[in-house]
């Protein structure tokens, strides 16, 4: 449980990250306590998309992938992101990606963010 805690802020800082260096990805909200609370679903809503849309992406897409040296995974990610944006849309929650090149380029910072975090938060031995 303390996993999926951790993981769910590690996304939502990540998706933070994202939102303030990239122009094209707007996070909206009244107050300081809406914005987190919008990040934080938006943070679900995304991890669920990667744990059940993704590695069906990357099987279907597999020969590609090994064709581009591993560089559609970034493609992937973007499309994970838009993704995540449409049913943030569709769930009238206050996260809008404007096109697919921000959708990369907030992709791409979302995996730097998520690699330090992920250097800098405890492991799953040192949880339990």
């Amino acid at each position: 449980m303390k996993n999926l805690i951790i993981k769910l802020l590690a996304n939502a800082v990540a998706l933070a990250v994202a939102s303030w260096v990239v122009s094209g990805i707007t996070l909206q909200g009244s107050t300081t306590g809406r914005r987190v609370l919008t990040l934080l679903i938006v943070a679900a809503i995304f991890g669920i998309v990667n744990a059940v849309v993704k590695p069906i992406a990357k099987l279907i897409s597999l020969p590609f992938i090994i064709l581009t040296l591993g560089l559609l995974i970034f493609v992937i990610n973007a499309l994970m992101l838009l993704l995540t944006s449409w049913i943030t849309g569709k769930l009238d929650v206050q996260f809008h990606v404007t096109g697919f090149g921000a959708a990369l380029l907030g992709s791409l910072v979302i995996t730097l963010v998520g690699m330090l975090l992920n250097a800098v938060l405890p492991d799953k031995a040192e949880i339990n």
